[in-house]
């Protein structure tokens, strides 16, 4: 299982690779769960992490828009990210997310294929309208995506499991995995939650909060210490 870890910034973005993650997701957490940074901060951070290690972009907690959506993933290609993820926020159901995941992966395939295109939903999809989370794994098919991810949408201290038990997760997995997808979790994962999601065969898990000083994704800050700690926990599996 991939630790995927969620700087905002330059600074971040290095304890996140000193700590040894995986996948270093840029993300801005002031515009939401998958909020989108700005297109200079992606390049900054590709250029400081090593060639072995992806660097992934959110593209936001995205509108039913797919053409904005296109744009915004191109944007993102652009700027460096080997990994584009869009928060399918805005789609109330199947057809629309899949409208827009597969415009998505259309504008960037097309230019570069082997860039890794996520269909992220929410666990509490309920919430904000957003389509199933149950649903992710079929959209991300039916789109041609490579990954499919849950995360959270309303960041109050509930976590991902508060939503969806083992039995759902672990469907969540399967079905994926049976349309040869990767799948990604995340959602305020602590550490102790690590193990039950790495014995689902998750492939990656994404986190920030659980990475920071003080464990609050928005005030406190990434260090190195803390992505250790999760790192050696993952290896240990």
């Amino acid at each position: 299982m991939l630790l995927l870890i969620s700087p905002i910034n330059r600074e971040e973005a290095l304890e996140s690779i000193e700590g040894g993650a995986d996948i270093v997701d840029v993300k801005n957490p002031k515009e939401g769960s998958l909020g989108a940074n700005f297109t200079w901060v992606i390049p900054e951070i590709r250029e400081l992490t090593p060639e072995d290690k992806l660097v992934s972009a959110t593209l936001g907690d995205v509108p039913y828009k797919p053409g904005t959506v296109s744009l915004a993933a191109m944007g993102a290609h652009v700027s460096g990210a080997d990994y584009i993820k869009v928060g399918l926020y805005g789609t109330k159901d199947h057809d629309e997310a899949v409208e827009v995941m597969e415009n998505v992966v259309k504008t960037v395939k097309d230019v570069r294929e082997d860039t890794i295109i996520v269909a992220a939903g929410y666990a509490d999809a309920h919430r904000v309208g957003a389509v199933d989370p149950m649903e992710i794994p079929k959209v991300a098919n039916d789109a041609g995506c490579d990954l499919a991810m849950l995360d959270t949408a309303v960041k109050d201290g509930h976590s991902l499991f508060d939503y969806l038990d083992l039995d759902q997760l672990k469907e969540f997995v399967y079905e994926a995995h049976s349309y040869d997808l990767l799948t990604a979790l995340a959602g305020s994962v602590k550490k102790d939650q690590l193990k039950p999601l790495y014995d689902l065969g998750c492939d990656v898990v994404g986190i920030r909060g659980a990475a920071c000083v003080g464990g609050d994704r928005n005030t406190g800050k990434i260090h190195h210490t803390a992505v250790a700690e999760l790192k050696e926990l993952i290896d240990s599996f």
